[in-house]
């Protein structure tokens, strides 16, 4: 199954580990990325720590359990790309986000955009 079906239809928890500069490491909660038709993997991100490390550390790592029994999931080394601030495409994605005009004044999402460099099952390597 390709990326972009799996996280379609897969449902689960996902982490978003980053580090900034010194490389001290966050780890954070996310939503199941977007899988673009170029095969970059685009995530929605607030104005907070994990979003202020990848402009720091471009390297970043995403683990996805899926829900149910065992352990199922992906991990996913990851490189950002670029990112676009509260643009059209951001809230056509998001499956939680108020429309624009609702949003609270002066909050600041961005779509980021990561190459996957590497994936892995989520136990094991399979190398």
């Amino acid at each position: 199954m390709d990326l972009k079906t799996y996280f379609n239809e897969t449902h689960g928890i996902g982490v978003l580990s980053t580090a900034d500069a010194s490389g001290a490491v966050n780890a954070a909660i996310y939503a199941r990325p977007h899988v673009m038709d170029d095969g970059t993997l685009a995530v929605i991100m607030n104005n907070k720590l994990s979003h202020k490390n990848v402009l720091e550390n471009p390297k970043a790592h995403y683990l996805f359990i899926e829900n149910g029994p065992g352990y199922k999931g992906k991990r996913l080394a990851i490189t950002k790309l670029r990112e676009e601030q509260d643009s059209e495409l951001m809230y056509e994605l998001c499956r939680r986000c108020y429309p624009k005009e609702l949003e609270p004044e002066g909050k600041i999402r961005f779509l980021v955009f990561f190459r996957i460099d590497r994936e892995l099952p989520l136990i094991g390597t399979q190398a």
